[in-house]
């Protein structure tokens, strides 16, 4: 069994965003999180390469549809990933052949088994959206999009269209979905999603036309190549046919079902309605939880290309660099909900939190060994109670972070972590190491034994702030995987960061595993001031 987290699978209409560079961190961070803790991880990401959106663009483009998508998977998804250090298994095209053949071979299942029928389709479609609109949802538009009809559900325009198409029995399954909802409350995730999906289906599902026969751009209908199969219902296939399905059926059983799906909010209703029922239909298990994540505001609007407010990750990455960028939108954002992000709150976390609360840190402690000990960790005295308090405050962080990661919620884990960084820095200034150090350089002017137990004390004060900087190191490297990896090398910690997976995160945060004489060197700062990140 494996750990199976998945992405969207990105419409590669344009060159990405920061919305997509959020999802894909934070599916980065679960996934490395939990290969940390020594668990089988598959991670999966890729792009959404069919349908007329993509044809259209392909046309302006003066281009072929596949020309199109192989010239921006090449120069700007698959950089993305290097961009953000997103560290996945697998990137699956829906134009490759194995997904063809996957979707090919579970659609035929579906038409053997009665699941298919053909009909005649007359209502209204978003090409925006790639998505069949009911007429209940339909309004009239306003400011730009006057004079055309838009979509409810998003606000993107729709066409009235007539074709011949085949029909999947959604309507058939909306007790069976509902059930699915009651029996597991936490598929759909999180609460206000699962209400939004749950109201959905109550209203009454219509059935699903699966193929389009206008144009050609897609994946043919294996029964009959006239047709094309509707986008929504091939690119779902991906998490299938990424794991095997129809091409390995050992690894499909290996990686099947997913644990979760990693979707924006806008796209839920079809992860938690389109999909588990196609996955009823073929009488396969359908994935354990579907998370959808909110918007990102900038402000004060969603984030989009038409609205001009679309930043590309690359120009923060350029700024702030990669690590600040991922502790960014984990931490300041609750995954679940929308949230406003700013270049000036961008800054201000930097350097409060990283560079001054963080980075400055893990600064002070290796110039104090240094200066005091050569630059060798010595051996620590007895602990008196603020050592005690630092420890168990250390434990119950490490628990409480672990949790946060189970229940997807990241912004609470750096919540847990940030808790040790602020009380190493509060030790820090309680226990007054460089005060400690002048009475220990006293020597017999200090008094007898004075200086001796100054020397003692001040070891024990390292030595905690020292160990507690490899505990952070550990709980930090699926966020901040360069930072952390260049304080673990400066503590001079053992084994290298990433062969650590060997045992659960809280082992591996486990106190005292810094060996005396551990030689601790001073790195470059982790975290520099941007003086001109305005």
């Amino acid at each position: 069994m494996s750990y199976y987290v998945t992405t969207p699978i990105y419409y590669v209409n344009d060159a990405p965003h920061i919305g997509h560079g959020y999802t894909t961190v934070i599916g980065d961070i679960l996934t490395r999180w939990h290969r940390q803790r020594g668990e089988d991880v598959w991670y999966l990401t890729g792009t959404d390469e069919h349908g007329l959106k993509v044809l259209r663009k392909a046309e302006q483009n003066g281009v072929t549809p596949q020309e199109w998508t192989d010239r921006l998977v090449e120069t700007e998804w698959k950089p993305l990933l290097e961009t953000l250090d997103i560290a996945n298994d697998d990137f699956i095209r829906t134009s490759e052949a194995r997904h063809e053949a996957g979707s090919q071979a579970f659609w035929q299942d579906l038409y053997d088994r009665g699941e298919v029928y053909k009909g005649e389709f007359t209502g209204w479609y978003s090409v925006g959206s790639e998505e069949f609109v009911a007429e209940d949802d339909v309004v009239d538009g306003e400011g730009d999009d006057e004079g055309h009809k838009v979509s409810a559900l998003d606000g993107s325009r729709v066409e009235h269209l007539t074709e011949e198409n085949y029909f999947f029995p959604l309507s058939a399954y909306a007790d069976r979905l509902l059930e699915l909802y009651e029996s597991n409350p936490d598929f759909i995730q999180p609460e206000s999603a699962r209400n939004e999906v749950v109201s959905f289906v109550r209203r009454g599902l219509k059935d699903l036309s699966i193929s389009r026969s206008t144009f050609d751009w897609g994946i043919k209908v294996p029964w009959d190549h006239s047709h094309v199969m509707y986008v929504w219902i091939e690119a779902l296939l991906n998490y299938v046919t990424a794991a095997g399905y129809g091409v390995d059926d050992e690894r499909f059983g290996e990686l099947w079902p997913a644990d979760v799906h990693l979707v924006g909010k806008d796209i839920a209703r079809f992860h938690a309605v389109i999909w588990p029922a196609m996955l009823m239909a073929a009488g396969r298990p359908v994935p354990h939880r579907v998370f959808a994540h909110g918007w990102l505001l900038v402000g004060g609007q969603k984030m989009s290309k038409s609205k001009a407010n679309g930043i590309r990750p690359d120009e923060l990455v350029d700024v702030f660099g990669s690590d600040a960028y991922r502790y960014y939108f984990a931490r300041a954002l609750t995954f679940g909900a929308d949230g406003s992000i700013s270049w000036e709150d961008m800054r201000a976390r930097y350097h409060a939190e990283l560079a001054n609360g963080f980075g400055n840190l893990a600064s002070r402690v290796a110039a104090m060994i240094g200066k005091y000990f050569d630059g060798a960790l010595p051996a620590a005295g007895p602990q008196g109670p603020a050592e005690e308090a630092v420890v168990a405050l250390v434990e119950e962080s490490v628990l409480e972070a672990d949790r946060a990661i189970d229940r997807i919620a990241p912004q609470d884990a750096l919540a847990q972590v940030w808790r040790i960084v602020e009380a190493l820095n509060g030790y820090l200034t309680e226990q007054a190491p460089w005060q400690v150090a002048k009475t220990a350089a006293a020597g017999g002017d200090a008094g007898p034994g004075a200086a001796e137990a100054a020397q003692g004390r001040l070891a024990t004060i390292l030595v905690t702030a020292a160990e507690g900087l490899r505990v952070l190191a550990v709980l930090l490297n699926p966020v901040m995987p360069k930072a952390s990896a260049s304080l673990w090398e400066s503590l001079g910690a053992e084994p290298a960061l990433g062969a650590l997976a060997d045992q659960r995160i809280s082992a591996a945060a486990a106190w005292g595993r810094l060996p005396e004489g551990s030689v601790i060197t001073k790195v470059p700062s982790l975290f520099p001031r941007i003086e001109d990140a305005e």
